[in-house]
């Protein structure tokens, strides 16, 4: 079954599909930096997520460190 991508108005680079409705963008340079775009930022995220779990396990061997300085201050 053979079908033509329909040309979407005042859009010169999306087509849509007729069998999905779905659009496409025919602008192969324009998805590629979408790509890097979405990339970059999944990859930013996962720092800023790694940054706040290395953050927070800190946090948590400071205060076991503190904990146990008063220990040994305290005499127990």
């Amino acid at each position: 079954m053979d079908y033509e991508f329909v040309p979407v108005k005042d859009h010169q680079d999306l087509v849509r599909d007729p069998l999905t409705n779905g659009i496409i963008n025919t602008n192969h340079t324009e998805y590629e930096e979408y790509i890097t775009r979405r990339d970059n930022a999944r990859i930013e995220k996962e720092k800023s997520s790694n940054m706040k779990e290395d953050l927070d396990n800190l946090k948590s061997e400071m205060n076991e460190i503190k904990s146990l300085l008063k220990e040994l201050v305290n005499g127990n």
